[in-house]
């Protein structure tokens, strides 16, 4: 699996492709911030010959679902994204507000996801891992066989999702990441929803919110 990274908006939000070897792909959180945006991604795709076949959100906090109603537009697929996110989504043309942004309502989902389910795109398989804390229904994408997870704002290197947005919970997230991200191989690259990727091993060893503590 081919793995692209293009950052959006200016709350800098990383968009993921990951491509099979076919050319088809998924897209995880389209951060495109308006039209301009939104064409260096199609360009980005037609580029690189890729077909989305999925559109996928780690949760639905306004930078991250900025390119949902455009990618429904041009290549006719909704997001799927886990279902206490609905909240998040329906309130983030007002969110966006608070930033002096501004956003239509992203498109409702095409499906909810639940922590063990699988989602497909051409021969690639990705796990969903429930990491709430962050936001009530945030979600991770896991893949055993590149080891790769995407993790969106729940882990970052060297720092953790904020937790004071509605729907938050430190408590939560400390767990959320120690029960289901802390438990795969310390060699999984990690590729948060904002800044450089990581590993699972470099985030226990390191990470000031767990490396004076047991995982």
């Amino acid at each position: 699996m081919e793995i692209f990274r293009l950052v959006f908006s200016p709350i800098e939000v990383n968009t993921y492709i990951l491509a099979d070897a076919s050319g088809k792909c998924a897209v995880i959180d389209c951060g495109c911030y308006g039209m301009k945006e939104f064409g260096r991604l199609s360009l980005f795709l037609q580029k690189k010959n890729l077909t989305p076949e999925l559109l996928l959100n780690t949760h639905c906090h306004l930078d991250h679902v900025f390119g949902n109603g455009m990618f429904l537009e041009k290549y006719g697929l909704r997001t799927f994204s886990h279902k206490l996110e609905e909240e998040n989504r329906i309130d983030s043309p007002d969110h966006a507000q608070l930033f002096g942004l501004s956003m239509e309502m992203p498109p409702e989902p095409q499906r909810f996801l639940n922590d063990g389910d699988t989602v497909t795109f051409g021969s690639e398989n990705l796990l969903v891992l429930d990491v709430p804390g962050h936001t009530a229904g945030s979600i991770a994408f896991y893949s055993s066989k590149d080891g790769v997870v995407f993790t969106g704002d729940a882990l970052f290197s060297g720092s953790i999702g904020r937790t004071d947005l509605p729907g938050g919970s430190y408590e939560a997230l400390i767990h959320s990441i120690k029960s289901k991200l802390f438990v795969l191989p310390p060699s999984t690259i990690v590729y948060p929803g904002h800044g450089e990727a990581t590993t699972i091993e470099k985030e226990l060893k390191t990470n000031p919110y767990f490396s004076n503590t047991n995982s």
